[in-house]
């Protein structure tokens, strides 16, 4: 797949986004490379492989490295709801907005 200047124009104006001219070449080439290498890799056949959610998973066993759940911010429950213009029983009342 690629893209033409007229594809880039109508999404940059999809966007409302202006581009100058050499701005909207310097995308198509950009967005035509990346396109590309997506074809690239589609054109790989696949029949036959299993996902992999890791794709060292294969050859060692990997464990996802996550950070321990903590605490990181405290309850302000009653300092937000001092600021509040109108609440009720800890909520927020706001003005009804949908028929």
């Amino acid at each position: 797949m690629s893209l033409s200047l007229t594809d880039v124009q109508k999404i940059a104006r999809l966007s409302q986004l202006t581009l100058s001219d050499d701005e909207q070449a310097q995308t198509l080439t950009q967005l035509n490379t990346v396109f590309g290498l997506i074809d690239q890799m589609s054109a790989v056949d696949t029949t036959g492989i299993e996902p992999l959610m890791h794709p060292i998973a294969m050859i060692e066993s990997v464990q996802q490295r996550l950070r321990t759940d903590a605490v990181s911010e405290s309850n302000n429950r009653d300092k937000n709801m001092a600021n509040a213009p109108q609440a009720d029983q800890g909520y927020f009342l706001v003005p009804k907005v949908i028929e």
